[in-house]
């Protein structure tokens, strides 16, 4: 690791906490095998399974859902080799790299709007879906789980309801305290599972439709408008449930033993993992509507028609360990970083993971699972608030900075990153300049197309906006080389 030659000792003194502070090379375990399963979980979930069962749910054929879902895992897996460079290169955690664009204050911003709003209402949104797979299987072990309480409803929730809910929450808090080790194991072993259990939905939906061809066949309702942005929606439809892991993927890059791990395993990882899935849900959801006459936009309504009470069991407790896997990984641990770096004093990873688990609850986010379509407008919005992040983030790093990070000055209250009086006015009016226009389509509706691609607008207005402002410096540090290399 470059710029290892740092005082911990004196960054502790100086109020930093360990869990931010560059990774150790000998604690730098994750290899090719890591990283091709930690994000497994990510794509094998409820949400995401929800998110295809939109896109049928609009009009798009079999042939369109599949070449949209291929398309968004390639370039996902680009963007988050990207992105994950700096933390295979330096050790550098999410909430700290972000200071390299922004400034040591400026970092809060896209650090609160991440590591805070983003990841807590996508912890809530993935509790609660992974909370329906949990009442499934307890209502087929315990039939009488699903009548408590009677009328009882709090807030929209009924008795199993807030039970599963709860227990899920529970769940997930204790897999915080396993730790990043524990984590890593805990994907390798469900990774298998995966596999035998989406294989054997698809297997069976494709039986229960009467074959591959029926399938195939399925043409869609169709829908009006322009074919360009219509695909580039739906590939946006399936990224932007990536847009808060691709902003902080250094967490997780962080702990590899080098960039080629990291590089290969995400690739491999990614794009073999998503084919099973375009493969899964494509069956799974047209064959169910094929065979059972009316569209099934929600994976767990498919399972809860299964015959066998094992073959539900084994189901939904794959679902809810796919979304407790993606949940810790590319929630609440972004999460816990980030409250632990705002308030270094006061939090640790694990505390202010804690607390982040909590505000998950206070959001309710079980109001967005009321219909197959009001999924698209939270993950548009998300979208449009991350993507201008992740571009600023890859201009900085590979256009102004060419790869290079001061890891003495990253850590200096007063350093080169501080900018001015802390905030790189640059990336912050780039942020919410793109931010803006990537989601005015959704008040204006002139700019609508604008809103349906907002991954697409947000990440590539971004990277040039801000590579263009910060040309002028650019050209003066140059400059300025050249005058101390004819000095020297």
């Amino acid at each position: 690791m470059e710029n290892s030659n740092l005082n911990r000792d004196e960054l502790r003194e100086a109020g930093y906490s360990a869990d931010v502070l560059p990774t150790k090379q000998e604690d730098r375990t994750w290899n090719v095998g890591n990283f091709a399963t930690v994000w497994m979980g990510s794509v094998h979930n409820i949400p995401n399974y929800i998110a295809i069962g939109g896109l049928f749910a609009i009009g798009l054929s079999v042939g369109q859902v599949f070449a949209a879902i291929m398309a968004a895992s390639i370039i996902l897996a680009l963007v988050m080799v990207l992105n994950g460079h700096a933390g295979s290169k330096y050790g550098l955690p999410f909430a700290m790299l972000l200071r390299a664009s922004y400034g040591s204050k400026g970092a809060m911003i896209p650090g609160v709007l991440r590591g805070v709003i983003a990841a807590i209402m996508w912890f809530g949104f993935q509790t609660f879906a992974g909370s329906q797979a949990l009442v499934i299987l307890i209502g087929k072990l315990w039939p009488g789980f699903l009548t408590l309480g009677g009328d009882f409803n709090l807030l929209g929730l009924t008795m199993p309801a807030l039970i599963g809910f709860l227990l899920f929450w529970a769940f997930n808090v204790a897999l915080i305290y396993g730790g990043m080790d524990f984590l890593g194991k805990f994907t390798n072993i469900l990774s298998p599972l995966v596999y035998i259990v989406f294989g054997g939905m698809a297997i069976w939906a494709i039986n229960l439709a009467g074959g591959i061809g029926p399938i195939l066949a399925y043409t869609g309702t169709g829908v009006e408008g322009n074919s360009i942005i219509i695909f580039l929606g739906a590939v946006t439809a399936v990224i932007a449930a990536w847009a808060a892991p691709m902003v902080s993927v250094s967490d997780f890059t962080r702990l590899a033993k080098s960039h080629k791990d990291q590089a290969v395993g995400q690739t491999v990882g990614l794009i073999v993992t998503y084919l099973l899935f375009a493969v899964a849900s494509i069956a799974i959801i047209v064959g169910s509507e094929i065979a059972f006459g009316t569209p099934i936009w929600n994976v767990l309504d498919v399972v809860a028609k299964f015959d066998g009470t094992f073959a539900i069991a084994i189901s939904v407790l794959t679902l809810c360990l796919t979304t407790l896997s993606v949940n810790v990984t590319g929630n609440i641990v972004p999460a816990g970083y980030q409250i632990a770096s705002l308030f270094p004093k006061v939090f640790t990873f694990r505390t202010g993971a804690t607390v982040a688990a909590v505000i998950g609850i206070l959001v309710m986010p079980w109001k967005l699972m009321e219909n197959s379509t009001s999924i698209f407008t939270f993950l548009n919005i998300v979208a449009g608030l991350l993507a201008p992040i992740t571009g600023v983030m890859l201009a900085q790093y590979f256009v102004v900075s060419k790869m290079k990070i001061d890891l003495k000055e990253l850590y200096s209250h007063n350093g080169k990153y501080s900018y001015k009086n802390g905030f790189n006015v640059n990336a912050i009016v780039t942020t919410l300049v793109i931010g803006c226009i990537s989601l005015i389509g959704n008040f204006v509706p002139f700019f609508e197309p604008l809103y349906e691609i907002s991954w697409f607008v947000g990440i590539i207005g971004a990277f040039i906006m801000y590579s263009l402002l910060e040309y002028p410096h650019m050209k003066e540090m140059k400059m300025q080389g050249k005058l101390n290399e004819g000095e020297n």
